[in-house]
C-alpha cells in the first residue's frame, strides 16, 4: 500500500475556515501563515446563508456574532465546526492569541460549537 507523504497527509487533514465579515483580516493572515485555508463569506451575507455555505463546503465557520451560540438555531452537529469569539475589544492582538491558543489545543472541530474568550474556551457538543 502507498502512503501519502507525511506533509501531504498533514496538510490534507487542516481544517479549512470560512471568515464572517465581522473576522479582521489579521485573524486571516495568522490561519493562513500557518498553513491553513481560509476565505471571507460574502459582505451582508445572512447569518442562515453563510451557516448553509459553511454545510455545503464541509468548512469551519469563524464569527465574532453570538446568534451562533444559539444551539437550537445552528445545531454543531450539522456543522464542520462552528468557532465564535466573544472578545470585547476584539482588537487584532487578542482574537489571534485566543485562535492561536485553540488550535493548538483542538485538532477536531466536526460536530462542535467553541466559544472563544481572551481566558480560554468552552467546547459544546
Amino acid at each position: 500500500m502507498l502512503r501519502k507523504p507525511l506533509v501531504e497527509s498533514a496538510m490534507s487533514n487542516f481544517p479549512r475556515f470560512l471568515l464572517d465579515e465581522n473576522i479582521r483580516i489579521e485573524v486571516k493572515e495568522f490561519l493562513e501563515s500557518n498553513g491553513f485555508s481560509a476565505k471571507y463569506a460574502s459582505k451582508g451575507i445572512s447569518n442562515g446563508k453563510l451557516a448553509s455555505l459553511a454545510k455545503e463546503e464541509k468548512i469551519v465557520l469563524l464569527s465574532r456574532d453570538s446568534d451562533f451560540v444559539n444551539t437550537s438555531l445552528f445545531p454543531p452537529k450539522e456543522f464542520s465546526g462552528i468557532i465564535v469569539f466573544i472578545i470585547h475589544p476584539p482588537t487584532a492582538e487578542k482574537l489571534v492569541k485566543a485562535l492561536s491558543s485553540l488550535l493548538a489545543e483542538v485538532k477536531e472541530f466536526k460536530g462542535k460549537l467553541f466559544v472563544v474568550a481572551e481566558e480560554g474556551f468552552e467546547a459544546v457538543d
